[in-house]
């Protein structure tokens, strides 16, 4: 089943603002929106305190994919803690970059994030510092800043806070890569000073008792750009939100995903593009696989363009490869648009299994059925692992997907 779409309008047949929208301005802690694109149809609670967030049923559109009964009491609040929090493993630093522990009375903590779901506001809380990790103004550091999180059991919960700031035409990539076992909710922050360049890779390569719900966002400045790759393998439970709102004029994201679900794994992806100034541009390109009984994902992408945001450049797909029966891909791009005034947006959507013709193009060349399948899968994520640009993180990545293929005879 697939679905290409240009930019939708309202109920109305046209792109006037519902009533109640919020107007742009509004601010909690000094940054405007972090909502979710359909707060012109409703309050979105938005808060650091745990307590203004009414407690979860499943009923709630942005809750319904997740399996509640599996996230540990993360949502509930009744947890036992954990043994041992995961530990942040750093290597030598290059010029211009330090790695610091802060107080939550530091101004940078919460300056971009304001939690709008329950779980968020429960990591908030729940923790003491944050680890701050600082790129100077006008460093340049020519080898990537790689942060391991490495989950020390999932006998607990554990809670995280993360701040990663580039100064003012800075340029880094940065990887934070979760591995090992863990039941963690964390939050961070990305702080995109301007005509700044951040290439961020978060990864969540744990192992199968493990659970993380994590909300990042990300703030880009003037003539800015973020490139954020997401990366979904390990875990018993992963769902990350990502949301990105826009400082200034010219600011550019390109957000792509990759997630390979394997049998009883629920993998969850959510996005917000908010475009709540002139003349930025997005790009949105998620892409997973699913093999095995009760394989689960889901991609939602939501893209907001507020009333202010003439000149806006959007465009968001995601793409499903379906390897066996039994499981189960859910993607919802939407597309909200309160400006008559864009130089384009779209969104598309696509879920389906091998296509045939690749298939008897390979054997036709006389190559076996099996490979053909390896290789046209090999094919789907090719592009994505490019885009990481950190060969010895590709490589692992490449040879966990090639180990599931095999495992599954595909």
């Amino acid at each position: 089943m697939s679905t290409d779409a240009p930019a939708t309008l309202d109920a109305a047949g046209d792109t006037t603002p519902p009533s109640g929208a919020v107007p742009p301005g509004a601010s909690v802690r000094g940054h405007s929106h972090g909502g979710q694109p359909n707060d012109a149809r409703k309050e979105v609670v938005r808060s650091f305190d745990l307590a203004d967030f009414p407690a979860l049923t499943g009923r709630e559109e942005e809750w319904r994919f997740t399996p509640l009964g599996r996230l540990r009491g993360l949502h509930t609040g009744k947890f036992t803690p954990a043994a041992q929090a995961p530990e942040h493993r750093i290597g030598d630093l290059p010029q211009g970059v330090t790695v610091t522990r802060v107080g939550k009375d530091d101004p940078r903590v919460g300056s971009v994030l304001t939690p709008f779901d329950r779980v968020s506001a429960l990591a908030y809380g729940a923790v003491t510092d944050a680890l701050v990790v600082s790129v100077a103004r006008n460093a340049a550091p020519a080898a990537p800043v790689v942060i391991e999180v490495v989950g020390g059991g999932a006998d607990g919960a554990s809670f995280g806070h993360t701040v990663i700031e580039l100064g003012e035409s800075a340029e880094a990539t940065v990887v934070l890569d979760h591995t090992g076992a863990a039941v963690l909710a964390d939050n961070v922050e990305l702080i995109v000073g301007a005509n700044a360049r951040l290439r961020l890779v978060t990864i969540a390569d744990w192992s199968g008792d493990s659970v993380q719900l994590q909300h990042q966002k990300a703030l880009v400045g003037r003539d800015a750009s973020l490139t954020h790759i997401a990366v979904s393998l390990g875990g018993d439970l992963v769902r990350l939100y990502t949301s990105v709102e826009f400082a200034d004029r010219g600011a550019e994201v390109d957000a792509y995903g990759l997630y390979f679900a394997d049998a009883g794994q629920h993998l969850e992806h959510r996005s917000l593009i908010d475009h709540g100034v002139p003349d930025c541009r997005s790009n949105v390109v998620y892409r997973g696989a699913l093999q095995g009984q009760d394989a689960h994902t889901v991609w939602v992408g939501d893209v907001a363009i507020r009333a202010a945001a003439t000149g806006t450049d959007t465009y968001e797909i995601n793409r499903n490869l379906i390897l066996t029966d039994g499981a189960r891909a859910d993607s919802i791009p939407n597309l909200e648009i309160e400006t008559g005034e864009v130089a384009g947006a779209g969104h598309a959507s696509a879920t389906g299994r091998f296509d045939d013709e690749q298939l008897f193009y390979l054997q036709s060349r006389g190559i076996p059925a099996d490979e053909a399948r390896r290789l046209v899968v090999r094919g789907f994520f090719a592009e994505l692992l490019d885009k990481i640009g950190v060969p010895v993180v590709s490589e692992r990545l490449l040879a966990s997907i090639e180990a599931r293929l095999s495992k599954a005879g595909v």
